[in-house]
C-alpha cells in the first residue's frame, strides 16, 4: 500500500475512485508535505498516491496509472531533474514540479526537460491545486499521423526527431514541442494563448518572451533565411503558422 494510504486508510484507492476522480501522484519524502498534499488534495476530490523515492514512483507509474506527478527535486534515491526527464522521454503524463529549489536556472531548467509547472516551497495549497486543475484542462498537442514532411523537413513524432536535407536537426525538447504543435495544425493559425497552454502551463500571457525566443530558435535552425521564414510565419497579434 502506497505511504500516503498507509497513514490514512480512509483514503484508500478503490477501482472506482480511479474511474471518476482524478489520479495525483506525489514523489516527496518530507512527511509534513506528505501530510498536507495527501489532506488537501484528498479534500479537493483527488484520488492521491504518494512515494518517498524514485523507486516507488516508477513502481506506482506502472500500477496507479497517474494523471499527473507532482515531484519534488531532492529525493533520497537520485534527482528529481532526471526523473522528470526520464518521465518526459517516457510519458505523456505532465508533471509539476515541487520543490524548495527556487532559483531562476532551476526553474527554467525544470520547465525545459519537460515539466508543466514549478512551484516552489513554501506554498499555498489553493494555489497548487489550481496550477494542478488547470494542467489537467489542457491536453498535449496531439496528431494522427506519426511523420510529417514538408519543404526539406521530415518530423518524426514517434522518435522525436526533425530531419532537414538528410541531416537531423538537434532541438530542446521545449523546441521539438513547439515544431510539434506546429505541425499538427499545420497550415493553421496557432495562437499565443493556445502556445502557451499547451507547453509553458501557468505562464502569464503578458510575458510571451519565452515563447518569441523559442520560435526564434526553430527559425534559425529550420528556415533558409530565418529573416524572410518561408515556412513558420508570425501573424502579428495572433500567433504563428506553419506553412508546408
Amino acid at each position: 500500500m502506497p505511504p500516503f494510504a498507509a497513514n490514512y486508510p480512509e483514503f484508500d484507492v478503490t477501482v472506482a475512485d480511479v474511474e471518476n476522480r482524478s489520479v495525483i501522484l506525489v514523489v516527496e519524502d518530507e512527511e509534513s508535505y506528505q501530510d498536507a498534499l495527501n489532506i488537501g488534495l484528498t479534500v479537493e476530490g483527488f484520488v492521491v498516491v504518494g512515494a518517498t523515492n524514485i523507486a516507488q514512483a516508477r513502481q506506482l507509474m506502472v500500477s496507479a496509472k497517474p494523471d499527473l506527478v507532482l515531484l519534488d527535486i531532492m529525493l533520497p534515491d537520485g534527482s528529481g531533474i532526471d526523473y522528470c526527464r526520464e518521465l518526459y522521454d517516457s510519458t505523456r503524463t505532465p508533471v509539476i514540479m515541487v520543490t524548495a529549489r527556487s532559483s531562476e536556472v532551476d526553474v527554467v531548467l525544470g520547465l525545459e526537460i519537460g515539466a508543466a509547472d514549478y512551484v516552489t516551497k513554501p506554498f499555498r495549497l489553493r494555489e497548487l491545486i489550481a496550477r494542478i486543475r488547470a494542467v489537467l484542462r489542457r491536453p498535449l498537442a496531439n496528431t494522427d499521423e506519426e511523420v510529417v514532411t514538408f519543404g526539406d523537413l521530415r518530423i518524426d513524432f514517434v522518435r522525436r526527431t526533425v530531419i532537414r536535407r538528410g541531416e537531423e536537426i538537434e532541438l530542446s525538447r521545449k523546441e521539438f514541442d513547439l515544431l510539434a504543435l506546429f505541425a499538427s495544425r499545420l497550415g493553421q493559425v496557432v495562437t499565443r494563448e493556445v502556445c502557451l497552454d499547451t507547453l509553458w502551463w501557468g505562464l502569464e500571457l503578458s510575458d510571451t518572451r519565452t515563447l518569441d525566443t523559442h520560435v526564434k530558435r526553430l527559425r534559425q535552425k529550420i528556415e533558409n533565411d530565418p529573416a524572410n521564414p518561408r515556412h513558420l510565419i508570425t501573424i502579428r497579434g495572433v500567433g504563428f503558422r506553419l506553412d508546408p
